[in-house]
């Protein structure tokens, strides 16, 4: 992508962050995150004549008078745990969704959105885009909506909507999202202090890990989907809790072994594993970082 304007919605946190770094150097940006768990921080080393950045939530896009060809909108309550607090946040999840649609209808945008591998809890994987979603939780329910309302403005506008099923996302600049962080990054960060990583359960869930480098490649190749299309946008292997801590004891040369605690939650998701047939078929993305891989670069990372 060269030469173009665009939206990143939560461009200030982290999975935005890693995106505005692949673009703000060939394309004017502008950025729209409040600070919920992003932080301008993210974005100094990125300062740049190309970059605006405005501290609001994803509804102030109205106020734009801009025509950006992309909207990527990544500005979402990002965590289960934060919708159990408080459940009104699937309104604020709808109607900053609704504010991205209607500014793409007005301005003719194309719009790539974060959704979720969440949508496929209590379906056996490997997990395709078209199976019917179970009734879970409130944070799945406010990404089903949002894609349900891409489609209709499709159907209804003809704009261009991709909604990106994340699964395990991990990777740079996650220091803001603090205890909502990726079980990867928090499980390093714990274990280079010499301190157990706690597991819920007794760490065989499993978890289809990506790079949160890779998850920017995928969003970027999104912008040229026409129609409404659903990409999953994970690796394609999972890994058990358990493993997971192994690869990190064996990088880090240790033997911390896991705090275990019971699990205190309904409807936990047991396994994500992305059907990836779609992702390199139609959206020609196929991710290059395995986890091993990207456990040595975050561990460089986050000295």
């Amino acid at each position: 992508m060269k030469n173009k304007t665009v939206i990143v919605t939560g461009g200030a946190g982290f999975i935005g962050t890693n995106l505005v770094e692949k673009l703000v150097n060939d394309n004017e940006v502008i950025v729209i995150d409040n600070l919920h768990t992003g932080s301008n921080q993210n974005l100094k080393e990125f300062e740049s004549e190309n970059l605006k950045v405005i501290n609001d939530d994803a509804k102030s896009i109205a106020r734009l008078d801009v025509d950006a060809d992309t909207v990527f909108h990544l500005g979402f309550y990002s965590a289960s745990p934060m919708y159990r607090d408080n459940p009104m946040l699937v309104s604020e999840v709808v109607a900053g969704m609704t504010a991205v649609l209607e500014y793409a209808k007005e301005h003719g945008s194309g719009v790539v959105f974060s959704s979720t591998s969440s949508i496929y809890n209590g379906v056996k994987p490997p997990h395709r885009e078209d199976i019917i979603p179970d009734v879970t939780d409130l944070y799945t329910e406010g990404r089903i909506a949002s894609e349900r309302l891409g489609l209709l403005y499709q159907k209804l506008y003809g704009v261009n909507v991709s909604a990106m099923r994340f699964f395990s996302v991990y990777g740079y600049h996650e220091q803001s999202k603090g205890g909502y962080a990726n079980l990867a990054t928090q499980f390093l960060w714990a274990m280079k202090k010499n301190e157990a990583p706690v597991i819920y359960g007794n760490g065989e869930q499993r978890r289809d890990f990506i790079f949160a480098g890779d998850v920017a490649d995928a969003l970027i190749k999104a912008a040229d989907i026409k129609g409404f299309e659903i990409f999953n946008v994970g690796y394609g292997k999972n890994y058990s809790l358990n493993e997971l801590v192994e690869k990190l004891n064996r990088m880090l040369g240790k033997n911390i072994k896991p705090e275990y605690i019971p699990m205190p939650v309904k409807n936990y998701v047991m396994e994500t594993l992305a059907d990836t047939t779609k992702m390199k078929s139609k959206l020609g993305f196929t991710p290059k970082i395995a986890l091993d891989q990207g456990l040595e670069l975050i561990n460089r990372y986050y000295k």
